[in-house]
């Protein structure tokens, strides 16, 4: 059931459109984890991350993120977390490169999909730059007199998770779709690999030092 008014919905629906075209640091995630684990690694790193991201949109919605965001030392920590798993998966991806070379995608064991659900999870639930995003935007397309404020800012940012995936899936599927004319051989595919984790070391080294509060 809908509670955001039809003007507000189709108004944010069309600025988080704009806010999604334009890649960003989801964007360069997951085109690094597709280079680095193929197509099925890379839509379960878009799934992983947007259901991290279904938390956020809870805590913004009742006031915690608020919190988050206009707490230096905990937005620190937050950057600081989230940076630093992204530099550890890229880490392992050129680690693994080898591996991933020379792996069928097919025949991986559900629990290694089931990590890299985990993995997308964690760096979408520790995105301070999704955090900012929802407390700064979100609240300016709720309307109080149509009711509930808390439902209007879960539906506003489940819609957004929602157009967010559909893009990050565009984006996986056309990196795997490089991955596997490179695959035709191993050592190309190992350098393809070893690329997809060195952006994610950048993408996390560059979430540290260049966002700000």
């Amino acid at each position: 059931m809908r509670v955001v008014p039809a003007d507000s919905l189709v108004a944010f629906v069309i600025a988080a459109a704009v806010i999604i075209v334009v890649p960003g640091p989801g964007v360069l995630f997951i085109i690094g984890r597709s280079l680095a684990l193929g197509r099925v690694g890379g839509l379960v790193s878009v799934l992983g991350g947007a259901l991290g991201q279904v938390p956020l949109v809870v805590l913004v919605a009742f006031g915690v993120g608020t919190i988050v965001a206009s707490s230096p030392p905990l937005f620190l920590a937050v950057r600081i977390a989230g940076s630093a798993y992204l530099v550890y998966l890229g880490v392992q991806a050129i680690r693994h490169r080898r591996l991933q070379a020379s792996t069928d995608a097919a025949t991986l064991p559900p629990a290694s999909r089931w990590r890299q659900l985990g993995e997308g999870f964690v760096v979408g639930v520790t995105n301070p730059k999704t955090i900012a995003f929802f407390v700064a935007v979100l609240p300016q397309f709720v309307a109080p007199a149509a009711g509930s404020v808390q439902l209007q800012l879960l539906e506003l940012g489940l819609v957004f998770v929602a157009m967010a995936v559909l893009s990050d899936a565009v984006w996986a599927l056309v990196a795997a779709g490089a991955r596997a004319w490179f695959g035709r051989s191993p050592r190309r595919i190992q350098t393809l690999t070893a690329t997809g984790g060195a952006i994610i070391i950048v993408l996390g080294v560059a979430l540290l030092f260049v966002g700000g509060h």
